[in-house]
């Protein structure tokens, strides 16, 4: 009886620790609904969105997932292309950086099948990797261009990562799936030029194609009322000749346009600007080309950087004094 009654008693203070437990968790989420005591949780926002999210980040759960929320005002992040190096050569993966958390974060593997495999190194070409095109755009990472075996193009579609869901999905079919092309975004628009698809085409390499992501589209069609319109991609202007398609290009947003060049460092290059609105190619301004001498990139598409490589050195660029 008294084995008995000793399994009575720790059956008993089992149950009142579940239920101890359970009236936690119930408090923690109470918790959790409300961001600031007293306040509703819409007025709570309007404040929290004023502090610093890495702050935010550091006090309690509910405020972290606040952070992460699709209603916070985002924040930037940096994505980066790794190549682990205890696997086999074009093993690559992708990872972002999180500015709040101060982590790297590997993104999951786009759920296709087959796998996806993108080559970095290929027997015909010793000394150079090979490129791996992508853009950031409205908040979401794209997968725009890269090599596959044999040489072709490894993308039928973009592929699309939600930093939000954590999740990828696919974009429109290209009309003309492509590598080592121009690739660059402007007020949310992607646009890909240019290229070689599975051999050179001199049509492939004026054509210019756009893709609107501010249209409301799901996977594959828009959730507007008008059923005709479809998320796809658009023809646009072509370029005069095909000289951008002999390696990956960067267009870089500015005020409205895109601006390229054809070749990369100090060599002898081309540049060119597309301007978005008025679908029509211009000449790139000299002093902007004789500049471009390294990576570039724009700041909220209104002020250009610029890396002089051979100097090591960081340089804006003037549009009023063309230098």
């Amino acid at each position: 009886m008294n084995n008995s009654a000793t399994i009575t008693v720790a059956a008993a203070d089992t149950a009142a620790g579940a239920a101890v437990k359970r009236r936690k968790k119930l408090h923690q989420h109470h918790q959790y609904e409300s961001l600031i005591p007293g306040l509703p949780d819409d007025i709570a926002q309007i404040c929290l969105s004023h502090v610093q999210p890495s702050t935010l980040y550091s006090v309690c759960q509910s405020w972290r997932r606040l952070v992460y929320s699709p209603s916070f005002p985002p924040f930037l992040s940096i994505y980066s292309l790794l190549k682990p190096s205890k696997s086999e050569e074009n093993s690559v993966q992708f990872a972002n950086f999180d500015p709040i958390s101060a982590k790297w974060n590997v993104l999951p593997p786009p759920p296709l099948n087959p796998p996806l495999r993108l080559l970095l190194r290929h027997r015909s070409f010793i000394s150079r990797h090979l490129p791996i095109q992508s853009v950031s755009v409205s908040g979401n990472f794209i997968l725009l261009a890269a090599t596959t075996d044999p040489l072709l193009p490894a993308l039928s579609r973009p592929l699309v990562f939600n930093p939000l869901t954590c999740k990828w999905t696919s974009g429109p079919r290209f009309e003309t799936p492509r590598r080592w092309c121009v690739a660059g975004a402007s007020q949310g628009v992607v646009y890909v030029a240019s290229g070689i698809g599975s051999s050179y085409n001199p049509e492939v390499a004026r054509s210019v194609e756009k893709w609107d992501l501010k249209s409301n589209c799901t996977k594959y069609s828009c959730n507007h009322h008008d059923k005709n319109k479809v998320w796809k991609w658009e023809k646009m202007s072509g370029l005069k000749d095909g000289k951008f398609s002999r390696e990956a290009i960067e267009a870089v947003g500015w005020r409205g346009k895109l601006c390229m060049v054809n070749v990369k460092g100090d060599a002898a290059k081309e540049g060119i600007i597309y301007d978005v609105g008025s679908d029509t190619w211009q000449e790139m301004p000299e002093g902007m080309l004789v500049g471009w001498r390294g990576p570039v990139a724009a700041m909220e598409e209104e002020v250009i950087y610029t890396v002089d490589e051979s100097k090591g050195a960081l340089r804006k660029y003037d549009s009023g004094s063309d230098s």
